[in-house]
């Protein structure tokens, strides 16, 4: 077995995010103290303890490495070559009124990409994670076994991102696309209202996640993103650039085809001329 000075970076996101999973797990059910922030949202008591399990964690392991967190915000060199990018709690209102669908995700930037990440399920237990080649689904803990994630449109399940800001309107509006009929003919929505629906392109469940929003070192999506990409899904902004380029935003689907349809129907909202 690997010591903690020769983990992987990989194999750390997968501890620290199981970390913070232990630590969400816990806290389920107790209405824990909510915080106030801006525009309106809130973190809850399980949001930041969860975030500092999963510091302490990435501290102990890789001290000179920088951390941005939800929460306690950015830590080390503003320009630093290795950042963790950690959202302890993502679906803190889906927590905060008990419903399990929400995700804990760390993911590193390293240099100009992310080269490790995980996304944590912490009431099924699983992990989703990558090291920037592979995809993997670790089910059942530590030693737990692991197996590829494979990206199927079967289900023709779409995830909606509804949640503001919305810095591409009027041109796009996620409601838009779910009121487009061509949507109501190929597809069927889904609004999870947390980025565990990412990973879940990435493993076969959902055949595509749509969001408007700036996504560059997001916390909530980095791994998501990067899951995805490792898993061989198409990964585009809202208007089929690169990630992270023109409009921002975010296309990711199982297949070339499912992608395509929610691009025109994407196109398809723009008016005229613009």
């Amino acid at each position: 077995m690997l010591s903690m000075n020769m983990e992987t970076d990989a194999q750390l996101a997968v501890r620290a995010v199981q970390a913070g999973a232990a630590v969400v797990r816990d806290m389920y059910g107790t209405s824990p103290e909510r915080f106030a922030k801006s525009g309106g949202d809130f973190a809850t008591a399980a949001d930041l303890a969860a975030e500092k399990a999963i510091l302490d964690v990435l501290r102990t392991a890789r001290p000179d490495d920088a951390v941005t967190g939800e929460e306690s915000g950015r830590t080390g060199a503003d320009g630093a070559e290795r950042r963790w990018l950690v959202d302890p709690l993502c679906g803190t209102l889906n927590y905060a009124v008990k419903t399990m669908l929400v995700a804990v995700n760390v993911a590193l930037r390293d240099g100009s990409g992310i080269t490790a990440a995980a996304s944590a399920d912490p009431f099924s237990g699983e992990v989703f994670w990558t090291d920037g080649e592979r995809a993997r689904l670790r089910r059942g803990g530590t030693g737990g076994a692991d197996e590829a994630l494979v990206p199927s449109s079967g289900s023709r399940l779409v995830d909606v991102n509804l949640d503001p800001p919305f810095p591409n309107a009027p041109d796009f509006r996620a409601v838009g696309l779910l009121a487009a009929p061509e949507f109501a003919e190929h597809f069927r929505p889904r609004v999870v209202s947390s980025t565990l629906a990412v990973a879940w392109v990435a493993a076969g469940r959902r055949a595509a996640y749509v969001t408007d929003g700036r996504l560059r070192d997001s916390v909530h999506f980095a791994a998501g993103i990067a899951l995805c990409e490792a898993a061989g899904c198409v990964v585009t902004g809202i208007h089929g650039g690169p990630p992270h380029t023109g409009a921002g935003g975010l296309v990711v689907a199982a297949d070339r085809e499912t992608h395509d349809l929610l691009l025109e129907m994407i196109r398809n909202q723009v008016p005229a001329g613009r």
